[in-house]
């Protein structure tokens, strides 16, 4: 099937994830040293962005090498998640909204196992676009070129007809060798004007994408 898509990164793109400083936080509060509460936690990190480890065995690991009780667990995950998650990015969603039915949309994420349900529940991007693919659902992360593979046989598009934007400049480059469009995401004005040229239809006005 040949088709115009728009595949996108979620964190930093679909959602604005500015530092919050949470860990160092943490470490503070546990008389830490700078460092450390990524060093015990680096594996468990990684299993959960490819699947390899559940949220129950996370909480599990993060009392045992933090040494934290079940409360400070809830806690302490749940600054993770308000880091993760940020706050949605209202004017590309919307650009997004207005595209429905121009083209085939996508999205393409590394990610953390609990994402789907999390960003399901709080903005609906399984509404805005039509296939999610999540590193942790399937068990390989961008820039892996198979995570692009993953991406275009969900949307049944071929890799040259889709444009991928990502915040990311080593999963930009993977993309492109990969035979997808890719635009390094920087701000939103540009990010639509890239959007317009891939869809070739002009400049895309308030009235046409949904922001008016």
């Amino acid at each position: 099937m040949t088709a115009t898509c728009i595949v996108l990164d979620i964190g930093g793109v679909l959602e604005i994830t500015p530092p919050t400083g949470w860990v160092q936080r943490w470490e503070a509060r546990l008389e830490l040293p700078p460092g450390t509460v990524n060093d015990r936690m680096r594996d468990v990190w990684r299993a959960g962005s490819v699947g390899s480890i559940g949220e129950r065995e996370v909480h599990e690991q993060v009392a045992a090498r933090l040494g934290l009780d079940a409360s400070q667990v809830e806690a302490f995950m749940a600054d993770l998640w308000a880091e993760y998650l940020g706050t949605p990015n209202e004017e590309l969603i919307a650009c997004l909204r207005g595209l429905r039915g121009r083209c085939r949309l996508g999205i393409l994420c590394n990610s953390f196992v609990g994402a789907r349900e999390r960003e399901t529940s709080r903005y609906h991007f399984d509404e805005l676009v039509e296939r999610i693919v999540y590193s942790h659902e399937i068990g390989v992360e961008k820039p892996d070129p198979r995570a692009f593979a993953a991406a275009c046989a969900g949307l049944a598009v071929r890799p040259a007809d889709c444009l991928f934007i990502d915040d990311v400049a080593v999963n930009v480059e993977a993309a492109r060798a990969a035979g997808m469009r890719a635009h390094l995401f920087r701000d939103n004005a540009r990010t639509i004007a890239r959007i317009a040229v891939h869809l070739d239809g002009g400049p895309l006005t308030p009235g046409r994408v949904g922001l008016g």
